[in-house]
């Protein structure tokens, strides 16, 4: 038995290795490609190399000699954003880690030599950790479980870039729109205060009247110097969001939003959706069965922490004799006197209820979520298309008739600005409300798929992972 020994530890570490796992190809981005793809529809790059790097500087270059959509932005954002880059390789060194946990511990060889009186002692020693052996393919298999959760969570990381870029390319659109807007408004104002000056000058118009048509020309200065300052911000904004760096930091935004939909979305399942398809969840799902099978073997290995066999040869040179050589074996392992395993089971048990509750909140809060971002996607829907239906017809219809009368000497000039002050407030309550409705729907896009921000307390599977992972390493 003990001659075999040596041989025995070298063919149970070739079992072992029969079932590593080896790098893929593609860093597990298969998987985030095919996640994202059916939510939002584009590409994603994982940039490793020269090539690939030229490969989407190229892209990014013919994206951007055209007028930016909000869909070439986050195409943009996704092929070079380096914050996701970031994410991926996070997902690469969780690959390593899937690996590392795939491969049998390695044999100590150890060799001691002991001379003294002419006499010599050579001893070498093959030990191998039987306890890791045996449990390799647990420890395996709740390594692919957490690998699988780093792919959702790249996933996640894409998806909340995505919906980042909207809301940011929305906001900057806002803002475009809202300083043509102001610029004529600045421009009419303008020629008042001009005219109500020349007006003073003859006597036709007191001081009071004079101060009030100065003052609407310098709020609509201030509001205009407002509006491009926040579009300055904004523009620069979506540009961190793209990963621009000196080229490209002129691309062109449109200097409207593009016009409501006919219809609003119907969604009925909502809920179900939300449950079904936020990637959050699936995360929480993941950890929580990863747990569990950490749990259960840490209550099969509780009694039992540490056992290593050793294969011992020794060779003895003694002046006196002919030298000879001597087999056996070592056996290692803990005597659970003090530690039977209590307190990691406890540990792992309440870890495990831990991560149930936490799945449980989430998706109570899924749920609620998706139905309020819902309401709000449908009543920005309403005020919008109110706006565009009726409010603004309605002063278009009343400055036309104004100016109409004005022109008949039926209103003086004062009634006409009065009218040209409501309607630029109509005019930005229709913008502000048509920005409203695209956040709104990119908000429910996100309620539904997830790539929102994690709420506070309810987002806690790394976590949980760092607290429950010595409970899969024996």
């Amino acid at each position: 038995m003990a001659h075999h020994l040596p041989r025995g530890l070298l063919m149970l570490a070739a079992f072992g290795l029969s079932g590593c796992m080896a790098f893929s190809p593609d860093g597990g981005m298969t998987t985030v490609s095919d996640l994202t793809g059916q939510t939002i529809n584009k590409d994603v790059a994982f940039v490793r190399t020269a090539e690939g790097a030229e490969a989407v500087g190229a892209t990014v270059r013919r994206l951007l000699a055209r007028t930016l959509t909000i869909e070439t932005a986050v195409q943009i954002a996704l092929l070079n954003n380096k914050g996701l880059q970031a994410a991926y390789n996070e997902l690469a060194l969780s690959e390593t880690e899937l690996v590392e946990q795939s491969l049998p511990p390695n044999p100590v060889l150890s060799i001691s030599r002991i001379s003294g009186n002419g006499a010599n002692e050579i001893e070498r020693q093959v030990v191998g950790d039987i306890l890791a052996l045996a449990t390799l393919p647990f420890r395996s298999e709740i390594a692919r479980d957490r690998f699988r959760q780093a792919q959702l969570r790249a996933a996640l990381a894409t998806l909340r870039l995505a919906a980042d870029v909207r809301r940011a390319y929305v906001r900057a659109v806002t803002c475009n729109e809202l300083v043509v807007l102001l610029t004529d408004a600045k421009a009419t104002a303008e020629s008042t205060a001009q005219l109500a000056v020349k007006l003073g000058e003859t006597g036709s118009l007191n001081k009071l009247d004079q101060a009030r048509e100065q003052v609407f020309y310098a709020e609509t200065t201030a509001d205009l110097a407002t509006a491009r300052q926040a579009a300055t911000s904004t523009r620069e904004r979506l540009a961190r969001l793209m990963g621009l760096w000196d080229d490209g930091l002129d691309f062109r935004l449109p200097n409207q939003l593009p016009p409501l939909p006919r219809q609003p979305q119907a969604l009925p399942s909502i809920e179900a959706d939300a449950v079904a398809h936020r990637i959050d969840l699936q995360i929480a799902r993941l950890e929580l069965t990863a747990l569990a099978k950490a749990l259960n073997l840490t209550e099969a290995t509780r009694f039992v922490t540490l056992l290593d066999l050793a294969g011992i040869s020794r060779r003895t040179q003694d002046p006196e004799g002919p030298p000879f050589r001597e087999r056996g074996f070592d056996v290692q392992f803990q005597i659970p006197i003090f530690d039977g395993g209590e307190v990691r089971v406890r540990q792992a048990a309440e870890t495990y209820n831990l991560a149930f509750n936490r799945l449980t909140e989430r998706a109570v809060n899924v749920r609620s979520e998706a139905r309020d971002a819902y309401r709000v996607y449908r009543s920005t829907y309403d005020i919008a298309s109110h706006f565009q239906r009726e409010i603004v017809p309605l002063r278009k219809i009343i400055t036309e008739e104004m100016q109409l009368r004005f022109s008949s000497m039926q209103v003086d000039i004062f009634a006409l600005l009065t009218e040209a002050r409501q309607r630029l407030a109509s005019l930005r309550g229709a913008i502000d409300a048509r920005q409203r409705f695209f956040l709104a729907q990119s908000d429910l896009q996100t309620a539904v798929n997830g790539g929102g921000s994690p709420a506070s307390g309810g987002d806690n599977a790394t976590t949980i992972a760092a607290a429950a992972s010595a409970d899969g390493d024996h």
